[in-house]
């Protein structure tokens, strides 16, 4: 039995994926700048030709591998198996409330970012949510299905 939603939520994050990763490929400089604001963009332009280089090839790359998340939810989407699908949105919930931790353990210390580390360590924490809700769902089926059998 396949868990419902999952494919809904699957969907829209790849959705969401698949759009950040491209624009963060072919248009790094105008992401840094909405996502940072300009002020701490120009810092995070590098100083240099060979840094600015070095930069906008990492955020390309970056931009590449959200691309191919995007692309492996889009394809997890279809799978209708419901072990593999309570599998994978626990380990979504990992994945996001690992890089909420980093977001604050890592981000939350250097200077130039300002407070953009608290509002993105947020949106990580809401996508995991959403995965959790999914599994909450799914339990509270489970439930019920075993409260008809029994009584």
């Amino acid at each position: 039995m396949s868990l419902p939603g999952f494919f809904s939520i699957c969907m829209l994050q790849s959705i969401v994926a698949i759009t950040c990763g491209a624009l963060m490929m072919f248009y790094t400089k105008e992401v840094t700048v909405l996502g940072h604001g300009h002020e701490i963009a120009s810092k995070l332009q590098g100083s240099t030709p060979h840094d600015q280089l070095l930069i906008q090839t990492s955020e390309s790359f970056s931009g590449l591998l959200l691309f191919t998340i995007g692309f492996v939810l889009f394809m997890v989407a279809f799978v209708k198996d419901g072990e593999f699908q309570s599998f994978f949105a626990k380990g979504c919930v990992l994945v996001h409330v690992s890089m909420a931790i980093w977001r604050v353990s890592f981000e939350g210390k250097l200077l130039g970012f300002g407070h953009e580390w608290l509002r993105q360590a947020l949106g990580d924490i809401a996508l995991a949510l959403s995965w959790v809700f999914l599994l909450v769902r799914q339990m509270l089926e489970f439930e019920r299905k075993v409260q008809r059998n029994v009584i």
